[in-house]
């Protein structure tokens, strides 16, 4: 039986999320400067090979039991449902977050190739909100993906949702409405401070309180088991579904959050927020062992901190952004 990744404060991390690269076919404030983005070069980012081996040894030897493929945008990566299928075989559970403006083209071969399930950022329904959010007149693609991943038997089919004081936090109903419309669960998550341009501020977060208060003004729900999930669940009465809430700065998760990241170019991170990271790239590309390389992992999942810390005076800010450091 594999021996689990056990941190410092006997946390188990079962929770593998792999950023497969950094690029990105959006511009979104949120994730991404406007300008001046500095791409990986292609050989610094990791190999299909090296992502395979790296989630093999965390599987077998570490008691990984989920995997979940970020960006950047996943999709722009080419032929990812190759790497779909060669994680798939590992026997875990595998799922991917993606803008989904590319899912009308390959939401069929991603679940062909063995992804379970999958996960849609929008933070707008508006048109002209779309595009001053992502600097792309894309949300037409973007609906159009949502309905390609439900054809495509995804089940359930996500979205994440940011809401935003003064930018979209009027959308919540809408964003509701629209989950029971179309058969999907909507998640909404407090707005963290990963944006790229580094405008984030407290006042400008819509608390998981908030959102569940003008849920309340139309819809009826009950919560659900939440179980070790960041998302505090909640049902609809009538049956027509239910959406989520991850109070990730109101409430946070930290003492019981499983996961773990891999970075494009190989960078092992312990937390969204950690200030530090094991260069397993290194490792692979001078030959290490699987034991060297599983060591490395487990002296940085060690290194895990009791929690993240934001609106704390000792809390500090990350350098890079979300496209940096997959979500």
């Amino acid at each position: 039986m594999a021996e689990r990744l056990i941190d410092t404060f006997g946390r188990a991390h079962t929770d593998l999320r792999i950023s497969v690269t950094d690029r990105c076919n959006f511009r979104c404030a949120y994730c991404m400067p406007e300008e001046g983005m500095e791409w990986l070069d292609r050989g610094g980012i990791l190999t299909y090979e090296e992502i395979e081996r790296i989630a093999g040894i965390l599987v077998r030897e570490a008691g990984v039991t989920s995997i979940r493929l970020t960006g950047g945008e996943p999709t722009v990566r080419a032929r990812l449902p190759l790497l779909v299928q060669r994680l798939s075989q590992l026997g875990v559970e595998l799922s991917m977050t993606t803008n989904g403006a590319t899912l009308p083209l390959i939401a069929a071969d991603l679940r062909d190739a063995g992804l379970d399930r999958i996960n849609i950022s929008i933070d707008t329904l508006h048109r002209d909100r779309f595009y001053e959010l992502t600097k792309r007149n894309e949300l037409e693609r973007v609906l159009d993906g949502i309905t390609a991943a439900v054809h495509a038997g995804f089940d359930p089919v996500k979205l994440n949702v940011v809401p935003m004081r003064g930018i979209n936090d009027d959308e919540i109903l809408d964003f509701l409405q629209f989950g029971q419309d179309r058969g999907v669960t909507v998640r909404f998550i407090e707005f963290m401070p990963l944006d790229a341009q580094g405008q984030w501020s407290n006042e400008r977060v819509v608390t998981a309180r908030e959102i569940l208060d003008t849920a309340a003004s139309r819809f009826s729900f009950e919560p659900l088991t939440r179980g070790s999930s960041p998302a505090e669940r909640f049902r609809f009465t009538d049956g027509s579904g239910e959406f989520g809430v991850i109070a990730s700065v109101t409430e946070p998760f930290c003492e019981a959050c499983d996961r773990m990241r891999l970075t494009a170019d190989g960078q092992l991170r312990n937390c969204l927020f950690a200030l530090g990271h094991t260069d397993l790239r290194s490792l692979l590309r001078s030959g290490a062992s699987d034991d060297e390389i599983l060591e490395a992992i487990r002296s940085e999942v060690k290194k895990k901190w009791a929690g993240h810390a934001i609106n704390q005076v000792h809390f500090i800010r990350p350098t890079k952004s979300m496209s940096q450091l997959g979500g």
